[in-house]
C-alpha cells in the first residue's frame, strides 16, 4: 500500500536519507514495539505511521515486537487487537511477530556477562530504600551497601531468583554505573525485577523479568534494527540504551531517534487512565467510539486513510508543538467521507406530516444518485407516500425572519422531491404539536413552483417504508482541553455528560440491509457508521463519527 504519511519531509526522513547517500545504512529495519497491556490509540498511529512509512519508503523493513517484559499487565488479548489495528491500517509488518520475550534466554546471559564485567550486582535493597538512594534531580545518588557484592555471589543470587526462591521486591539486578551521574537514569538501574506471574508467552519457565531498559536496545540489536525511533520521554533514557550497547557483545548497534509525542487536546492518551475508564464501566470497551483507541475510532467510523492523513497533517518534528487540535482529526475524516462516503436521509427527531391531497393509495419512488459526485456509487430508491417524517427542528409554529424550513403558510422543498405547503397544524391534549398536515405542489419536482421562490430544503423518510435506527451522538469524552492537566483536580472531574446522547431515528429504506462499519452522510445532519454490532432489539445502530460543519477548515482559511 502506498503510505501518505511519508510524503512530507521530516528530519528523521532527511537524517536517513543522508546517511544512505553516506554508505552509512544500506538497509533500515525500524519496529513498532508496543507493550501489550492495553489497546493501541492515536498516539501509536503517529508512531506506526513513521516506523512503517519509513521502511516503506526506504526499501526497509518493519518489525513488529511486543514489548512483553511484565506479564501482570499483560493479556493475549491485548495482542490480538493490536495485530488487528494494524492490519486495519494498512500495514504489514516483516517476517512473523516478535517478542521480547523470544530473547530472554540471551538477555539472561547478557546480564550474566555485565556481573562476571564488574558492571552488574544483585542489591537487597527495597523499592523505597533504592529511590531514596538514587537521589534527586539536585542531588547525587549513594551507592547501595550491596554494590560492591562479589560477581561470584551475584550470579549466585541471580539464578537463585531466577528459580523462585525469593519473594517479589525482595531483591533485583542492577547495572553499576554512576550513582552521581546527572542522569538520574544511570544511576544503577534496575536490570531484573522478581515477578511471580504466568506469562502469556513462556509460561512458568521465569520468575524475573528484564526491565524495558536493559530489554529494549538489545532487542533492537538482535534483530538488526538500524534505527530506533521512539518519543522524547526517552531522550534521556538514550545514553543508558547506547551504554548497554557499549558494554555488551551485541551483534548490531541502532541508532535511538526521538521524536514529539502527539498531545490532542480533549483527549488522553495515557494506556492507564483508558485502562481505569474502561475498568470503571465509564466507557463501554476499549473500542468505545468516545475513546482515541484506533479500534474506538475505526468503531465511530474513521477511516484508516483519514487516521494516515491526520498523522501526515500533524507532521514529524523534535520539538514539542504543545496541543494539536482535534479540528484537525475531524478536517481529516470530513475530507474523506466527503469524497467516499455513500449519502442517505435519516430524520432523528420525527415528526408525522399528513400529505393530505396524495391519495392512501400513492405509490411514487424517486431513483436519486447514492453520491452527487460518484457515478459508481449508483443509485437508491426513495419511496414517496401520503404520510412522511421530516425532523421537529425542520418546523416551527412562530419562526424568526430568516427560518427558510416548514412554518404555517410557509413552502419548502422535500430533498430530492417536490415542494409542500404547511396547511394545518395539529396538537395533542398537552398542546404539543403530533403532526402537520401539508398539501404537494405536484408541479415541481425537479423545477421551481410558477411565480414564487422556495429557498428551504428539508430531509425526510416515507412513513410507511422508513427503517427504525438507533443514533448514538458521540461527542467529546471530556469538557476540557487538556482534562489531566491539573495534578490536583481528578481527570474524571472533567468528563462530558453529553459526550453519548442516544436518539431513536427513521432512515430511508435503501440502509436495510446495511453491513457493519458501512459509513453513510445522513444529509443535513452528518457522518455516520453502522455500529460493527449491527442491531439492538431489532433496530440498525448508528454511530456519529462527525458533524457537517467544519470549524477548523474555516479557521485556516482566515488565517
Amino acid at each position: 500500500m502506498s503510505n501518505d504519511s511519508t510524503s512530507a519531509p521530516n528530519f528523521i526522513r532527511n537524517q536517513i536519507s543522508e546517511e544512505i547517500e553516506a554508505g552509512k545504512v544500506d538497509k533500515i529495519v525500524t519496529r513498532f514495539p508496543p507493550e501489550p497491556n492495553g489497546f493501541l490509540h492515536i498516539g501509536h498511529a503517529k508512531s506506526i505511521c513513521l516506523n512503517f512509512g519509513l521502511a516503506e519508503q526506504f526499501g526497509g523493513d518493519c518489525h513488529l515486537r511486543f514489548d512483553d517484559t511484565n506479564p501482570a499487565k499483560e493479556e493475549q488479548a491485548y495482542i490480538d487487537a493490536i495485530k488487528e489495528d494494524l492490519h486495519w491500517m494498512g500495514f504489514e509488518w516483516a517476517g512473523d511477530v516478535r517478542y521480547a520475550s523470544d530473547y530472554f534466554d540471551q538477555l539472561y546471559a547478557w546480564a550474566q556477562h555485565l556481573i562476571r564485567e564488574g558492571k552488574a550486582y544483585v542489591d537487597d535493597l527495597s523499592p523505597d530504600e533504592i529511590r531514596e538512594y538514587r537521589g534527586t534531580l539536585t542531588e547525587a545518588g549513594r551507592p547501595s551497601p550491596y554494590r560492591e557484592r562479589s560477581p561470584e555471589e551475584s550470579l549466585d543470587l541471580l539464578e537463585r531468583m531466577k528459580q523462585g526462591e525469593f519473594a517479589e521486591s525482595e531483591k533485583v539486578l542492577r547495572a553499576k554505573i554512576d550513582m552521581a551521574s546527572p542522569n538520574i537514569n544511570l544511576r544503577d538501574p534496575i536490570l531484573y525485577r522478581i515477578r511471580h506471574a504466568s506469562h502469556h508467552q513462556t509460561g512458568e519457565k521465569w520468575k524475573i523479568y528484564p526491565s524495558y531498559d536493559f530489554a529494549h536496545g538489545q532487542s533492537d540489536a538482535i534483530e538488526g534494527v538500524t534505527h530506533s525511533i521512539c518519543t522524547l520521554e526517552f531522550e534521556d533514557h538514550r545514553p543508558l540504551y547506547e551504554w548497554f550497547l557499549d558494554n555488551l557483545p551485541v551483534p548490531a548497534k541502532p541508532r535511538q531517534i526521538e521524536f514529539a509525542r502527539l498531545n490532542l487536546n480533549y483527549t488522553l492518551t495515557s494506556k492507564r487512565k483508558l485502562k481505569l475508564l474502561v475498568d470503571q464501566g465509564i466507557v463501554d470497551g476499549w473500542d468505545d467510539p468516545r475513546l482515541p483507541t484506533i479500534s474506538g475510532m475505526r468503531r465511530r467510523g474513521y477511516t484508516s486513510a483519514s487516521i494516515r492523513k491526520f498523522c501526515d497533517m500533524i507532521g514529524v518534528t523534535r520539538a514539542d508543538g504543545g496541543l494539536v487540535e482535534i479540528g484537525m482529526l475531524y478536517h481529516a475524516i470530513r475530507s474523506d467521507l466527503e469524497d467516499n462516503a455513500p449519502r442517505a436521509m435519516c430524520v432523528m427527531k420525527p415528526l408525522k406530516v399528513v400529505l393530505t391531497n396524495v391519495p392512501e393509495d400513492h405509490a411514487e419512488v424517486f431513483e436519486v444518485a447514492g453520491h452527487p459526485a460518484r457515478d459508481d456509487m449508483g443509485t437508491r430508491k426513495l419511496p414517496f407516500t401520503r404520510e412522511i417524517w421530516i425532523d421537529q427542528d425542520d418546523f416551527m409554529e412562530e419562526p424568526p425572519k430568516k427560518f427558510f424550513r416548514l412554518a404555517p403558510e410557509k413552502e419548502v422543498r422535500l430533498r430530492n422531491g417536490y415542494v409542500i405547503r404547511c396547511d394545518e397544524v395539529i396538537k395533542d391534549d398537552a398542546g404539543e404539536i403530533s403532526e402537520l398536515r401539508c398539501s404537494v405542489d405536484f408541479e415541481t419536482l425537479g423545477k421551481n413552483p410558477e411565480g414564487r421562490k422556495v429557498k428551504g430544503v428539508i430531509h425526510w423518510v416515507s412513513a410507511e417504508h422508513g427503517v427504525p435506527v438507533e443514533v448514538r451522538q458521540y461527542d467529546n469524552l471530556f469538557q476540557v482541553e487538556q482534562p489531566d492537566k491539573d495534578k490536583e483536580t481528578d481527570f474524571l472531574e472533567h468528563l462530558n455528560p453529553e459526550s453519548l446522547v442516544t436518539v431513536q431515528g427513521i432512515a430511508e429504506p435503501s440502509i436495510r440491509d446495511v453491513a457493519p462499519e458501512s459509513r453513510y452522510q445522513f444529509e443535513r445532519v452528518g457522518y455516520f457508521c453502522a455500529d460493527r454490532y449491527a442491531c439492538v432489539d431489532g433496530k440498525i445502530v448508528f454511530n456519529r463519527t462527525v458533524g457537517l460543519k467544519d470549524g477548523w477548515a474555516k479557521a485556516q482559511k482566515k488565517g
